[in-house]
């Protein structure tokens, strides 16, 4: 796991340092200035000499003919730490015998006292022009653009840099067809955050008015200590390009995660191996009895799904709960996976009698007029309180009246909702979400689903490639599938039934709510990672047993 931080949460760490006398603000900001020009040089050994031999700012045979012509850099510096951050790179690069030039946005008089430092390290060594000199530039004769204008820091709109931001974008967009240098046009880094966008949301500010949302773009973006929200949320997936960490010696503060640890996020990178891992004494009912409900005939499809997750992730036995008109069709579909006939409420009530079934699944296709009988028997509060989840049509159900479902709910259910059904059963949250932004930090996919989880009342997996997964406590992780992760072939029918069935799974097995949804979340995009290209929703469970395998179980 990765702890994720909000930009209060950084500033937090990195004063408390300075407060204790461990480091000061300017060692920090060396730190960092060195951590961006060591991840240039890993990202792009060929930049890594002085000379810019083979690299064409312009693109004319002439400059190639040149031996000894060096590489070139343009500094975008901001006017407050994160520009001073740029000027120590400015100087670095310089001593490697780069041409660097530096633009400022701001007062060079009103800089933070550490960053004012390194301006006038800088002014010993070259001139610093104001940024509107380059903000129309589409030339960009250099060889790197660094984007130290606001990082962390941005909580509004920039309306006069909008046009430079719109380059930058158009600049990344050019270098997913072309090599570096080939099209003569720089390679750009943006420190701690493309400007423009929100670190705690992952959210582009308006510029001109709410359709013209342009902040920077960036083909690496280097941040610093831990990552923050907003490199895996919101719009910043698109922005960052690769986020690459780099340590500036701050050691983890303890006390301030045991007095903040509600607000802490985490990224989950690694499955719970040992709890995954089945023991050699059990037999199969030790693993667990899943049950999962499907549609009518013709409607089996995606609760078969689910159950093939389920029993694939390590679930005992798995049952699948069929209406009468439905049984040949799922009898003649499946052979592991077990059969009961329910038509209603009444006899669902009846199957779940039997104490060895320990989890539920409810909603793949069930029909929305099936649901709500189905959902109200299986979590009536005279039953043995299972764990839950609750999927597709067991939430659309309730869009009239998702009051009358969260009354159901208790702590051990895990709700699975799209960003549709988030906005029926959430219609004001999702409003908040989806408003344009104009200050920051701006509310995000983690605020909502906190929210959300707080007032059902149980874990609340709001599904996407940021895939944000909390619980009523406030405990929240985000599974990003982006990056080294991205697995956009995903999107395809079936694929959040197989989610809901490794869910439910896992539950049976014994895992919390919070735990089952993150291990589930996590092991769907290592299957899709798996498998790769062309991957449809039958293929998912089917990769289990090589990812496991790699884990080591």
């Amino acid at each position: 796991m990765t702890e994720l931080l909000t930009a209060a949460q950084m500033r937090a760490i990195e004063q408390a340092a300075i407060d204790s006398g461990e480091v000061t603000g300017l060692e920090l900001m060396e730190r960092a200035g060195q951590g961006v020009v060591e991840a240039i040089f890993e990202e792009w050994p060929e930049l890594a000499g002085a000379s810019g031999r083979g690299a064409s700012p312009s693109g004319s045979p002439e400059y190639l003919d040149k031996e000894e012509v060096p590489f070139r850099a343009g500094v975008l510096c901001g006017p407050g730490n994160n520009g001073g951050d740029g000027f120590v790179v400015a100087r670095l690069l310089h001593e490697r015998g780069w041409a660097v030039e530096v633009f400022l946005y701001g007062e060079a008089e009103k800089l933070p006292p550490d960053a004012r430092v390194n301006y006038e390290r800088w002014t010993d060594l070259g001139e610093v022009n104001d940024v509107s000199v380059c903000a129309m530039n589409k030339g960009w004769s250099c060889d790197l653009l660094i984007d130290a204008l606001f990082g962390t820091g941005t909580t509004r709109a920039l309306p006069d840099l909008g046009e430079l931001f719109w380059n930058m974008e158009d600049m990344v967009d050019c270098f997913q067809v072309e090599p570096l240098h080939e099209i003569g046009r720089p390679a750009i880094v943006a420190i701690d955050f493309p400007s423009g966008v929100c670190a705690d949301s992952g959210r582009d500010f308006p510029h001109r008015d709410e359709h013209w949302r342009f902040s920077a773009s960036a083909h690496i973006t280097v941040c610093f200590h831990q990552p923050k929200l907003g490199h895996f949320i919101g719009d910043a997936v698109e922005k960052c390009g690769k986020v690459v960490n780099k340590d500036i010696g701050l050691r983890p503060s303890h006390e301030w995660r045991k007095s903040n640890w509600r607000q802490i996020c985490k990224l989950l990178q690694a499955a719970h191996q040992d709890w995954l891992r089945k023991l050699t004494d059990q037999n199969k009912f030790g693993n667990g009895h899943s049950v999962v409900l499907t549609g009518e005939r013709g409607h089996t499809g995606a609760a078969r799904l689910a159950a093939r997750g389920a029993l694939r992730v390590g679930a005992g036995l798995v049952t699948l709960c069929v209406p009468e008109d439905a049984c040949q069709e799922v009898a003649s579909q499946v052979t592991s996976i077990m059969m009961k006939t329910v038509d209603d409420a009444a006899d669902l009530s009846a199957a779940l009698e039997d104490k060895r079934i320990n989890a539920l699944c409810i909603g793949p296709a069930l029909g929305l007029d099936r649901a709500k009988p189905l959902v109200a028997a299986a979590l009536d509060a005279g039953q043995q309180a299972r764990p839950t989840v609750l999927d597709a049509d067991a939430l659309s159900a309730f869009a009239d009246e998702p009051n009358a479902l969260f009354a159901m709910l208790h702590e051990k259910c895990v709700l699975t909702p799209h960003g549709g059904e988030f906005a029926r059963l959430f219609p004001d949250i999702s409003e908040k979400l989806n408003a344009v932004p104009t200050k920051g930090p701006a509310y995000s996919k983690v605020d909502a689903t906190r929210e959300a989880a707080k007032r059902a009342g149980c874990v609340v997996l709001f599904k996407g490639a940021d895939t944000v997964i909390a619980a009523p406590d406030g405990r929240c992780s985000i599974n990003s599938a982006h990056y080294e992760r991205s697995a956009p072939w995903l999107a395809t029918a079936g694929s959040g039934d197989v989610l809901a069935g490794f869910i439910t799974g896992l539950l049976a097995r014994g895992f919390d709510p919070m735990g089952a949804a993150e291990t589930a979340a996590w092991l769907h995009v290592e299957c899709a990672l798996k498998f790769g290209p062309g991957l449809i929703a039958e293929d998912i469970p089917e990769q289990l047993p090589a990812v496991f395998r790699d884990l080591g179980l």
